[in-house]
C-alpha cells in the first residue's frame, strides 16, 4: 500500500512537473526570440504588463491552488463533496475576475500611462484570467495529472509557434499577450470537458454560506501567496513606475528575474506533489532524502553560473542583454535556497501542524521587503543592485523563518516517524 502511495506521488510529480514546467519552459525558449526582436525597451514593456497582471492572478485564485487542494485531497473518496469545492472555487473565482477587471478599466482610464499601452494590458490580463480558471488544484488534489498535462503542453507548444512564424517587429509586441491568451483558451476548454465527461464533476447547488465559507478558509493562503509574490512582482511594478515600462533598466531586470523565475520553477512540483501526500502520509523521511539529493547539485550550478552570468545573457539573450549579467548574479542566492524554501513549507507544516506559520514567514518577508525598499527610497539608495539585495535578504527571511520553526518543533517529527514505525509492525 505505501508502495502504491508512492508510485503515485512520483507519477503526479512528473506529470505536474510536466505542466507546471511546460508554460516556463515554452516561454523561455522563445525569450531569445523576443529579446533579440524587442529589445530591452519593448520587452521591459511586455514584462512590466505581466507583473501588473499578477496582482490581479492572484486575486482570482485566492490561494486556493493550495487550500482547494487540500481540501479534495481530503475529500477525494467522496464525489459530492468535491463537486462542491470545485463548483464554491470556480464561482468564487469569476466574482475576483469581475472585480479585478473592473478596478484594472478604471486605472487604465484614468492613469495616462496606462491608457497609452491599454490594449497591452487588456489583453494581458485576459489571458492571465483564463489560464487562472484552469482546475490545477483539483487535478492536484486528486492526484491525477496525466490528461490534463498531455492536453495543456500540447497547447502551449502553440503558443511557442505563433511567436516565431508571426512576431518580425518591436511594434508587435501585443503578440506576446494574445497567443498567450489562444493557447490558455482552448487548453481551459479541453479541461472543463474533462473534468466533467471524464471525470464526473459538474457545477452543483451549493448550500448557504458555502461559498463564503470557502473564500473565508482560503484567505490565509492568499495573503501567504501575495507576500511569496510581492517580491518579483512589485520590484518590476516599481523600476517600471520609476524608469518608465519601456526603460533598458526595466528590460534588463524583466530579463533576469525571468530567468530566476523560470529555475524557482523547476522545483515548484515537486513541493506540489508532495504538498497533498504529506498531508494524507506525513513521511517525513521521504522529505529529508528529497531535500539531500536536490540540494548538492542546485548550489553547485549557481556557483558556475554567477561566474559566467555576463556571458550566459550575452550568449542566451543576445549582445544587448550583457550587463544584466550582474543583475541575474546578485538575484541567483534566491534560486539556490528555493528548494529548502518550498519543501519546509506547506510540505513540512502542513502535516505538523504548523500550516500557519508557511503563511506567516511570507508575510514577515513581504514587510522585510516594503521596509527595505521604504528605506532605500527615503535615503536616496534606491537602484537595481540594492533592490536586489533588499530581495535576496527578504527571501533568506523566509528560510530563516522556517528552519526556526521546523527546529523548534522537530520532537514532531520523531513522534510521526516512531508512530509509522509501530504501525509497521
Amino acid at each position: 500500500m505505501k508502495d502504491t502511495k508512492k508510485k503515485r506521488l512520483l507519477h503526479n510529480t512528473l506529470f505536474l512537473y510536466a505542466l507546471t514546467f511546460s508554460g516556463y519552459f515554452f516561454s523561455l525558449i522563445t525569450v531569445p526570440y523576443q529579446t533579440r526582436i524587442l529589445g530591452p525597451e519593448f520587452y521591459g514593456k511586455v514584462g512590466f504588463a505581466i507583473a501588473m497582471m499578477t496582482y490581479f492572478r492572484l486575486v482570482i485564485d485566492f490561494g486556493f491552488i493550495l487550500s482547494a487542494t487540500a481540501d479534495i485531497s481530503q475529500h477525494r473518496e467522496n464525489k459530492q463533496e468535491v463537486a462542491k469545492i470545485y463548483t464554491a472555487v470556480m464561482r468564487a473565482k469569476m466574482l475576483f475576475t469581475g472585480l479585478s477587471f473592473a478596478v484594472l478599466v478604471s486605472i487604465c482610464y484614468f492613469v495616462p500611462m496606462f491608457r497609452q499601452d491599454m490594449f497591452l494590458y487588456l489583453l494581458t490580463f485576459a489571458s492571465v484570467a483564463v489560464s487562472a480558471f484552469l482546475p490545477d488544484f483539483l487535478y492536484r488534489g486528486l492526484e491525477t495529472m496525466k490528461r490534463i498535462t498531455i492536453r495543456t503542453v500540447a497547447i502551449q507548444g502553440f503558443f511557442v509557434v505563433m511567436i516565431f512564424l508571426f512576431l518580425k517587429t518591436p511594434q508587435q509586441y501585443y503578440f506576446v499577450p494574445l497567443f498567450t491568451l489562444i493557447g490558455n483558451a482552448v487548453a481551459l476548454i479541453l479541461a472543463q470537458r474533462h473534468v466533467s465527461q471524464k471525470l464526473g464533476i459538474k457545477f452543483v447547488r451549493l448550500d448557504k454560506g458555502y461559498l463564503r465559507e470557502t473564500i473565508r478558509k482560503s484567505s490565509p493562503f492568499f495573503f501567504s501567496r501575495i507576500a511569496a509574490t510581492m517580491y518579483q512582482v512589485t520590484n518590476t511594478f516599481f523600476l517600471g513606475l520609476m524608469y518608465s515600462p519601456g526603460s533598458v533598466k526595466v528590460g534588463m531586470y524583466v530579463a533576469s528575474d525571468r530567468l530566476v523565475g523560470t529555475a524557482k520553477s523547476a522545483f515548484s512540483p515537486i513541493a506540489d506533489s508532495l504538498y497533498p501526500y504529506m498531508v494524507k502520509n506525513r513521511d517525513f523521511r521521504l522529505l529529508k532524502k528529497i531535500i539531500w539529493m536536490i540540494m548538492p547539485p542546485v548550489t553547485i550550478g549557481c556557483i558556475v553560473l554567477g561566474i559566467y552570468a555576463n556571458e550566459f545573457m550575452a550568449l542566451f539573450l543576445g549582445a544587448a542583454f550583457y550587463d544584466a549579467g550582474s543583475i541575474l548574479r546578485i538575484l541567483l542566492p534566491i534560486v539556490a535556497i528555493t528548494p529548502l524554501v518550498y519543501m519546509l513549507g506547506f510540505p513540512t507544516l502542513s502535516p505538523m501542524g504548523l500550516a500557519k506559520h508557511a503563511n506567516a514567514s511570507t508575510i514577515v518577508s513581504a514587510i522585510v521587503q516594503l521596509i527595505g525598499l521604504t528605506v532605500l527610497f527615503l535615503t536616496g539608495m534606491f537602484t537595481i543592485t540594492t533592490l536586489c539585495a533588499i530581495t535576496v535578504v527578504s527571501q533568506f527571511t523566509v528560510l530563516l523563518y522556517r528552519v526556526i520553526i521546523v527546529w523548534k518543533n522537530r520532537h514532531i517529527f520523531s513522534e510521526k516517524e516512531l508512530i509509522k514505525d509501530v504501525s509497521k509492525k
